[in-house]
């Protein structure tokens, strides 16, 4: 009996170890002037792809947050995290309203993830839903948010960001897609891949889902709404993407409210800039 509770003792204590004091012994300070060579999203993603026999090599470009179209990041921000500049890594109204979601749909389907969260959990986690995962990336995001400005937490999640398979950061997702440099994006290319960033292997700007499209087109709606889109854009993106239905035409208090209710078929990719 007492080796049983030797043992159990044990057991807890290293589950407790690897909940806290690990992620605690993460660096990131290195992370205010260096780009990570390898985020651990890259590394579960080459174990896939050599279980499924796949031969992908990763594309990644890393480019500056000001070589960055600007409709691209303001895109990805309504899209993901509308209130990152006011929140401290956690969006409490972003997570009730998945708490809620999840009970009305019996299980865990929706993450209310802030951009801190994702990547914290793009840098240095795997995928996975289980608790522990979960609290280990509540400590990495409060302590990204301690230790990095806010452009520089929002330059590395665009950079690292799953935009397709082997697509990794803005630029090569960019040049991948639409054969030009992040810095060139216009609104509705910007709406587009911002739509896709919830399930980016499964969805495609190029050949959008009539997810992405509605997704897309509140995005868009909501760019032009708070007069992000220049006056040269209008003409040109306007010709390029279908116009909002009314009911996209919804009342702008949270963009992310709006969205979610797009997000029905996210799966466990939820990244996502």
């Amino acid at each position: 009996m007492k080796i049983l509770k030797t043992l159990i003792a044990i057991l807890f204590l290293i589950i407790f170890l690897y909940t806290f004091i690990y992620p605690m012994l993460i660096p990131i300070s290195y992370l205010k002037k260096e780009n990570p060579k390898m985020t651990a999203m890259m590394k579960y993603r080459l174990k896939q792809w050599e279980r499924e026999g796949k031969k992908v090599k990763i594309k990644q470009i890393w480019v500056p947050l000001n070589k960055i179209s600007p409709y691209l990041k303001k895109a990805v921000l309504i899209a993901e995290d509308d209130k990152f500049y006011y929140h401290e890594g956690f969006d409490l109204d972003a997570i009730m309203l998945a708490v809620e979601k999840n009970i009305k749909a019996g299980k865990l389907k929706y993450g209310g993830s802030t951009i801190s969260q994702q990547l914290a959990k793009n840098l240095f986690l795997n995928p996975s839903k289980n608790p522990i995962r979960k609290i280990q990336e509540a400590i990495i995001t409060f302590r990204l948010e301690k230790t990095l400005p806010k452009n520089r937490i929002l330059e590395l999640y665009l950079n690292v960001a799953e935009w397709g398979e082997g697509i990794f950061g803005i630029e090569a997702a960019s040049r991948h897609y639409f054969g030009k440099p992040s810095l060139e994006l216009n609104p509705w290319e910007s709406a587009l891949l911002a739509a896709v960033l919830p399930n980016p292997i499964k969805y495609n700007p190029l050949n959008p889902s009539s997810y992405v499209q509605k997704r897309a087109k509140l995005i868009y709606f909501i760019m032009k709404k708070r007069g992000i889109i220049k006056e040269e854009y209008k003409e040109v993106t306007e010709e390029a993407e279908p116009q909002p239905s009314e009911e996209n035409k919804t009342e702008e208090i949270s963009p992310q409210e709006q969205i979610f209710q797009e997000n029905k078929t996210l799966s466990e990719n939820q990244t996502t800039l």
